[in-house]
């Protein structure tokens, strides 16, 4: 506590990611923090049981809390315990400081629920190698031309904002275009850096008012709070100047492209890259992760593309993945290795994600998937030279179908375990269930005149 600087601050959000990634948590004023950092910050347990829509989706109030643990019942309060190293100053809230959480229970034992903490579980089945992660991120930002706050439009959810565009897009990594995008961008810099986020570059992505930025490598942990910390303040920052960001793979517009998250990852053991090669593009031991990457990438993909939306994605063609194959510098494939032999930088890039997806459970599913390929010595198949021709399995089509495929996955059921795994698999089977009972344009226009 001695170390936090809170002179001029007037509060401190305590925030904690949830099963979505999402933050959430309390404000306190700046004369509680000091028993705040000692005790925990207390927060409603039905945080933990909502879907997108901020449903609940499990009966809190029957014996158990609908999930089996008693000191969850009732709605009862768990803890947010403080991580001090975490702690920023918000630049866009000069008087607001902000902290990570963890969870625990009101008798200090773990949630097993805390997305945060199962990373760090996953972390220490490494022993002593280290997970080192390169983020790459798509997203849009859109200027807002009706927030859409009338009282008809509240609900769960309730109507997104009317946006125009910033750009009409099609000109990738054109400079006029990124002058058009610059004012965005210098917003997001001038945030993102007084945050101290390792950021390396702003990028002009393919579609209408679609942006990238990369991140430099980062240990998992702290790249998986990097993410939650990056996406909540560009959409925060964005807002408070009148533009909407979203991280939505694929937003329902005219012309829209998709957004992927592109996940680089190496592993590190005694200060070097364990999957350099002083001969082959990849060593022995990046060989073995790839091919359990490959192994579990149908299961995986639950926590990668962890939305119904993101689905829509997986298109061939399209420099998005949809088969399981590798390739050497090969954007279409879903596992792309990049480097070669003695280069440092030799990586994996993953293709599967969408930007939505929680990194915590994102990166644990990398490495439980990559260990079990080391640990059984995993042979890797070979190279696709034209991954959308191979003769491979294909992704899931759905998220119904990732899920079915995590329910058979026995390496990340016994990695997350089992509790989590059914938990989560129960909560995105209600967000299913809500969207199968919706009637959609497609339908409408369909069947409407037909019959």
């Amino acid at each position: 506590m001695g170390s936090l600087k809170l002179d001029g601050l007037k509060q401190v959000r305590f925030s904690f990611a949830d099963q979505h990634g999402v933050l959430r948590g309390k404000t306190l004023a700046v004369s509680e923090v000091k028993a705040a950092m000692e005790r925990g910050v207390t927060v409603t347990s039905t945080l933990l049981l909502k879907d997108t829509s901020h449903k609940t989706v499990f009966p809190a109030f029957t014996p158990g809390g609908g999930v089996g643990m008693p000191e969850l019942q009732g709605a009862a309060d768990i803890l947010m315990m403080p991580d001090e190293s975490t702690f920023r100053v918000l630049p866009w809230a000069k008087d607001t400081g902000w902290v990570l959480c963890d969870l625990a229970l009101q008798d200090g034992k773990a949630v097993p629920y805390d997305v945060r903490s199962l990373l760090k579980k996953s972390i220490q089945k490494l022993g002593d190698q280290q997970l080192v992660v390169g983020l790459e991120i798509e997203f849009h930002v859109f200027r807002i031309k009706d927030p859409r706050l009338q009282p008809t439009d509240a609900g769960q959810p309730g109507n997104p904002p009317d946006v125009e565009l910033l750009t009409s897009g099609y000109q990738y990594l054109t400079e006029n275009r990124y002058d058009q995008l610059d004012p965005v961008f210098q917003l997001i810099r001038a945030n993102l850096e007084e945050l101290q986020l390792p950021l390396r570059s702003f990028e002009v992505e393919f579609g209408p008012s679609q942006l990238e930025v990369t991140l430099a490598p980062l240990p998992s942990l702290a790249a998986a709070d990097a993410m939650v910390l990056f996406r909540s303040a560009v959409k925060q920052v964005a807002r408070r100047h009148g533009y909407h960001a979203t991280f939505m793979c694929r937003p329902k517009l005219p012309n829209v492209m998709s957004s992927g998250w592109h996940l680089h990852q190496s592993l590190a053991k005694g200060g070097r890259n364990a999957f350099t090669s002083d001969k082959d593009d990849l060593s022995e031991t990046g060989r073995h992760y790839l091919a359990g990457l490959l192994a579990h990438a149908r299961g995986a993909c639950a926590f990668s593309t962890p939305t119904i939306n993101g689905y829509k994605r997986y298109r061939p063609y399209s420099l998005a993945p949809d088969r399981l194959v590798w390739g050497k510098e090969n954007r279409g494939a879903l596992l792309r290795v990049i480097g070669g032999p003695g280069n440092p930088g030799t990586r994996i890039e993953n293709r599967i994600g969408e930007p939505a997806a929680n990194p915590y459970l994102y990166f644990a599913s990398q490495i439980y998937s990559g260990l079990d390929g080391m640990t059984h010595r995993m042979p890797l198949p070979p190279s696709a030279e034209t991954p959308y021709e191979a003769k491979a399995d294909f992704l899931p089509h759905t998220l119904s179908e990732a899920l079915d495929a995590l329910r058979k996955d026995s390496v990340l059921r016994e990695g997350f375990g089992d509790t989590f795994a059914d938990y989560y698999i129960r909560m995105k089977e209600a967000e299913i269930a809500r969207y199968n009972l919706e009637v959609s344009e497609w339908e409408h226009r369909e069947y409407f005149d037909l019959f």
